[in-house]
């Protein structure tokens, strides 16, 4: 499903990436850690195309297209979902507004019919019903006023309407008290869980992996990735820290 060949990326003129290789087939879940400063937010920006996130070389094919050559729209309209860390307020648009028309125009872009008022809202109920979410809380301003907690299964709503084929969710289970990290964790599971959907979680802790389960563990530091292995390393990095595994 997604290819990253030799991935070098800079921001501002400062080299992030140095050479990044990653292979993620359809039906697994990828988990990336590392240190604080590792790369690991950078590789999900550039990713999604975030403005001023350079790639500078290397290759990205995202289910055998050039994802670097994509504008950023292009590529959510062809699969990709990229969850933030610190999910943006939106004043003044409801969320219901916001995931309607980014829904129809992804809809659009594969030449698929948009979704009618009534479709839309009986698609976008049953999402925040599983959520745990009051329906009162989609026809708000997105995030305006949202806890922590409410911003992130506000990203799960999203993204369950949506529909992804391969979810990057860089640290969402930061900020989370327990009962909404396993709800979260639920959430990825019934949306991400199937054949032909991958997830990339981008963590620094344990404790999200205890949820979702991933095929493969991943240790970037200083912009490449120096060890993998299956969720006996998400384990390992907890008990031992990063100082000795990605020296």
């Amino acid at each position: 499903m997604l290819n990253i060949e030799n991935l070098h990326a800079e921001i501002g003129g400062k080299q992030i990436l140095k050479g990044l290789t990653l292979r993620v087939g359809a039906g697994e879940v990828h988990a990336i850690m590392g240190p604080n400063g590792a790369g690991k937010s950078t590789l999900g920006y550039v990713l999604g195309g975030r403005p001023g996130y350079e790639a500078t070389a290397g290759s990205v094919t995202f289910d055998g297209a050039d994802l670097l050559d994509m504008a950023p729209h292009a590529r959510a309209a062809a699969g990709l979902f990229l969850g933030f860390q610190y999910p943006v307020e939106i004043p003044g648009i409801s969320n219901v507004q916001f995931l309607r028309e980014a829904l129809n125009s992804q809809r659009r872009g594969r030449d698929e019919a948009p979704l009618s008022g009534g479709e839309f809202l009986k698609l976008a109920r049953a999402q925040a019903d599983a959520l745990g979410m009051d329906m009162e809380m989609l026809k708000r301003p997105v995030n305006v006023g949202f806890s922590g907690g409410e911003k992130k299964r506000n990203e799960m709503v999203q993204m369950g309407i949506i529909g992804p084929k391969l979810a990057i969710l860089d640290e969402t289970d930061s900020g989370l008290d327990i009962d909404a990290l396993k709800a979260v964790g639920d959430g990825i599971n019934r949306i991400m869980r199937a054949p032909d959907k991958a997830v990339i979680l981008i963590t620094h802790y344990q404790r999200l992996l205890d949820y979702v389960r991933p095929d493969f563990v991943h240790v970037l530091a200083d912009g490449r990735i120096v060890r993998s292995g299956g969720p006996e390393l998400a384990l390992e990095l907890e008990r031992e820290g990063y100082g000795a595994i990605a020296a």
